[in-house]
């Protein structure tokens, strides 16, 4: 089977210079729109309309990137700046990525979950220069950024005030003494660094993608076509709220690709009002579903799972919604089902494939009747690719695969990124003559639809976010006791929140302090341990078991293979007992 191509034309080219910012917030049209309620805070209420964001987003980005001398900070990308910012969602996260961009300052996006031990790593791989956090996190960030080396002046808080700290609100309010020339877009090569997100790849450790201005253009240019390509075989209702705006319930992290690009880089395409929430809480996002005539619901699978087994689930008014999307992992078709039930009769569950080296996304499922009519409802399948992408199914030995023949997918097109940051060894693992290797296996039929197989690849997705293995291990082994000699982490099945989620499962092998200590209390400990250093999502909800020894191939490689089949095949023993 050749390599296969997207079946909807090109994008348009993206130009050698740019910047995205341009595109987002600076298109002729923004400056027709009626100033609407543009972001409203779930919690407070507090309203913000599109013209004071665009205004804010503006006069922020003079203040970030005007002269010292005139009272601004002077940011440069070519000074080496790379800006931190961990906080938790906000109409000011989505003003701050959006001044940064305008002044192509690159920034990275660093998880408000993040412990101790996360953030050291984030900040070390980014290279951050200066950090924006919030109040509430002061006191767990403080003592990593002096540990980095980050002068404490070079702390500065967002969504509230706290003495002796810049703050963002601060800078907004130097604008007007910044002179007229540092209010403009700032133009730059398409292959600028525009920020940075995390991955664990195929394996290892979380590293930093690094987005384009040109990889931002082309994947919104992609978005716009298939949007456009659905409005002329199904035109969607008018939304039912009191100003006829479309509600977008925003509770992705902001920090995740999925969210980052529907609130900040996709939200201007058409005057859309967006509800914040600080993070997600599933009680009240359906009753946020009725309070604010919601029109579309975008999530990853696990909430979906949380959404059709809520309480509340069965008495929420979801009449209003009109769109539904999943993405970051497959979902499972019961869980669309219950929710197709709930919502008008005309809609369709739109999902899709992607990771943070697509930039957002490479595989959607179209909308039935788009290209001409040629694209249908296929029962199963993940989507076909993107406008402009490029994809191959290769075999373990490197072939080529056949249709309906399952191998690795590689990814070709101007949405995949150059590579990891400050990483040349495993960007070159990765990216192969301008191709993506995923580490996920489908499976294409001769129509050009994708269906997802399984997942090659070590990492782990836990709640439609990337969980790697080996750094649970690193935790593990780091324990200041040395309770373990060696450890392997891997999926498993059973508990997950979807019928297929695999959750983290540590073996490990006692050394002579862990003996000691004795099984039962090293694998308490360890238990503590690792929930105090890393996220949620990441814990080893699987279990840790002890082994007397970690089996290994005459190479050295760990079989973890071997260890995830023994423990399913005791797991399936006790079922029938």
């Amino acid at each position: 089977m050749p390599h296969l191509k997207s079946l909807w034309p090109n994008p348009p080219t993206v130009p050698d210079h740019l910047n995205v910012f341009e595109t987002i917030l600076q298109q002729p049209h923004h400056d027709e729109w009626p100033d609407f309620v543009l972001h409203v805070d779930e919690e407070t209420g507090k309203t913000r309309t599109f013209r004071e964001v665009r205004k804010k987003v503006n006069d922020l980005a003079a203040a970030l990137g005007g002269p010292k001398a005139e009272r601004g900070l002077g940011l440069r990308a070519e000074s080496g700046e790379i800006i931190g910012i961990m906080s938790d969602n906000s109409s000011d996260y989505v003003v701050l990525v959006l001044a940064l961009l305008k002044i192509a300052v690159p920034f990275a996006l660093i998880s408000c979950f993040s412990t101790p031990f996360e953030l050291r790593h984030a900040l070390k791989v980014t290279k951050t220069t200066r950090l924006f956090t919030t109040p509430q996190y002061l006191s767990r960030v403080l003592p990593v950024v002096q540990e980095a080396g980050i002068a404490t002046s070079k702390i500065l808080m967002m969504n509230g005030r706290l003495d002796g700290y810049e703050t963002l609100d601060g800078l907004v309010a130097r604008a007007d003494r910044i002179s007229s020339p540092h209010h403009k877009v700032r133009i730059v090569p398409k292959d600028s660094l525009a920020f940075l997100f995390f991955s664990s790849g195929t394996t290892g450790l979380p590293k930093a993608v690094m987005i384009s201005h040109g990889n931002l253009l082309f994947a919104f240019r992609q978005a716009v076509m298939v949007a456009q390509d659905r409005a002329t075989v199904v035109k969607t209702p008018a939304p039912p709220t009191p100003d006829g705006l479309p509600v977008v319930l925003a509770f992705l992290p902001m920090h995740h690709t999925f969210g980052f690009h529907i609130y900040s880089i996709r939200a201007f395409t058409l005057p859309t009002r967006f509800v914040i929430f600080r993070r997600w809480d599933t009680g009240r996002v359906l009753r946020a579903i009725t309070r604010f005539k919601a029109t579309s619901l975008s999530m990853v699978p696990s909430m979906w799972y949380q959404l059709v087994n809520h309480p509340e689930f069965a008495n929420t008014d979801f009449s209003t919604i009109f769109a539904v999307h999943s993405g970051a992992a497959h979902l499972p078709k019961e869980i669309s089902s219950k929710v197709l039930e709930r919502t008008p009769s005309n809609n369709f569950f739109s999902e899709g494939y992607g990771m943070s080296e697509t930039t957002v996304s490479a595989i959607v499922r179209p909308y039935p009747g788009t290209l001409n009519g040629r694209f249908r409802n296929v029962p199963g399948t993940t989507g076909v690719l993107l406008p402009g992408m490029e994809a191959r199914i290769v075999r373990a030995d490197g072939s080529e695969a056949d249709f309906d023949e399952v191998g690795e997918l590689w990814l070709r097109g101007d949405n995949i990124v150059s590579g990891y940051f400050d990483n040349p060894k495993a960007t070159q693992d990765c990216f192969i003559n301008g191709w993506l290797r995923t580490g996920d296996h489908f499976k294409v039929n001769r129509d050009h639809y994708f269906f997802f197989a399984d997942r090659a690849k070590d990492t782990l997705k836990v709640s439609g976010s990337q969980v790697s293995p080996i750094e649970i291990e690193t935790v593990l082994l780091a324990h200041p006791q040395k309770l373990v000699s060696d450890v392997t982490v891997a999926g498993v099945r059973g508990g997950g929140r979807t019928s297929d989620e695999l959750l983290p499962r540590a073996w490990i092998v006692l050394s002579e302090n862990g003996r000691r200590l004795g099984a039962s209390h090293t694998k308490a400990e360890l238990e503590r341990w690792h929930q105090t250093n890393l996220s949620k999502y990441k814990w080893l909800r699987g279990g840790i078991e002890v082994v007397e020894e970690i089996p290994k191939s005459p190479t050295g490689k760990t079989l973890r293979r071997l260890l995830q089949d023994q423990h399913e095949q005791r797991v399936a023993t006790k079922a029938k007992l």
